[in-house]
């Protein structure tokens, strides 16, 4: 691991203009490739659309799916080129479009705000139901379009939603898309308090923020990681333990640790084909293993005899829904705070992606734009 302060770089909320420039600061790249790519560039502020509004970014996280693997070409979806990263932020209410009506999230000009660009096309049987992580044209700012690692935004009032005053944006950020993705897994895992939860790779960005729900929300929690200093950091954050999945004897300790019944719900975000095994292997009668990544494999050995004789489901979570979205910031006003490693200023993106796709992190990475 690096030396680097662990202590996260302090982010102001941005002010609100006198007047909106007509050009602006962003963190562009021309071609995918390695963290070289990304370059400080000049590029014109976003018009305001009907039903947007305008944002001022104060902190953009960096994500290793939504961001790294887009930077190098790895990602499922090609973005036209220039192309500008950034999915999760916070930000300032800095101009409203037309049509923009005072709603849910009592969004004016001033108020700070978290943005969950998640955008469903608001008319197939999914999004009708609420579940628009499973819209089959489901869009992503920053993935399919343009994004945060940039000055301004211009997103729809449905992705926006307004902060408690005490919330700083690295935290805004921090848990603006992990935050509603980990509600919707434990959620729709059927987690109850005091259950016994298990959460492979705990200490990167979802995974970190999944552990730390759950004990909020009063699950005896687990974490997995194969560094040691990880593992003694997850310890410091609460959890009743944390362990290595790859060592001979983890399912006895699994096992030893829940009184030999096994854990009621594990999440899975990496895809690794032997630990998913061994989550498989802990997990209780009737218990739920959540997929929600398969960055490090995606093809995994499966005992169907096991899984009928036992009971058990396997669910994927693509992302969050507008519900889990309510849920979770409902826990964020009962103190729920995600964990964050650290920032970088917005010109060291290539920094910061470096950074991440060195394992370095203990949580989230946020890039901060330094606006008065």
């Amino acid at each position: 691991m690096t030396t680097l302060s662990a202590r996260p770089v302090p982010a102001a909320w941005p002010s609100v203009p006198r007047e909106l420039p007509r050009t602006m600061s962003a963190v562009v790249f021309d071609a995918f490739g390695p963290p070289d790519v990304l370059r400080v560039d000049t590029v014109d502020v976003p018009e305001v659309g009907p039903g947007e509004v305008l944002v001022r970014v104060a902190a953009v996280c960096v994500g290793r799916f939504l961001d790294v693997s887009l930077r190098a070409g790895r990602h499922p979806v090609t973005p036209e080129l220039p192309h500008v990263l950034g999915v999760e932020h916070a930000g300032t209410v800095v101009a409203i479009g037309p049509g923009v009506e005072m709603g849910v999230s009592e969004i004016d000009v001033g108020q700070h705000v978290a943005v969950w660009p998640v955008l469903g096309c608001g008319n197939c049987e999914a999004c009708l139901s609420g579940s628009k992580e499973a819209c089959p044209t489901l869009r992503i700012a920053g993935v399919h379009s343009h994004g945060a690692y940039a000055e301004y935004t211009a997103v729809g009032t449905d992705a926006v939603w307004s902060l408690p005053d005490d919330l700083d944006p690295a935290t805004a950020a921090g848990v603006a898309l992990a935050g509603p993705v980990a509600m919707n897994q434990l959620r729709q895992a059927g987690l109850r308090k005091g259950d016994w939860v298990l959460v492979a790779g705990a200490a990167s960005a979802l995974g970190s923020t999944t552990a730390e729900l759950a004990r909020h929300l009063g699950a005896r929690v687990i974490g997995t990681s194969r560094a040691a200093w990880k593992r003694e950091r997850l310890l410091a954050m609460g959890l009743e333990a944390a362990l290595d999945p790859t060592a001979e004897g983890f399912a006895d300790e699994v096992r030893a640790l829940t009184g030999g019944a096994g854990v009621a719900v594990a999440v899975d975000d990496l895809g690794d084909p032997d630990i998913f095994a061994r989550l498989t292997d802990v997990l209780a009668p009737q218990g739920v293993l959540v997929s929600s990544g398969a960055f490090l494999g995606g093809t995994v050995p499966l005992n169907l005899a096991r899984l009928y004789t036992l009971n058990q489901r396997i669910l994927g979570v693509r992302t969050g829904n507008d519900a889990s979205a309510l849920a979770l910031w409902a826990e964020v006003a009962r103190g729920f705070r995600p964990v964050v490693d650290r920032a970088f200023p917005l010109a060291e993106a290539a920094e910061a992606h470096r950074f991440l796709e060195a394992d370095d992190n203990m949580g989230r990475i946020v890039l901060i734009t330094g606006q008065a």
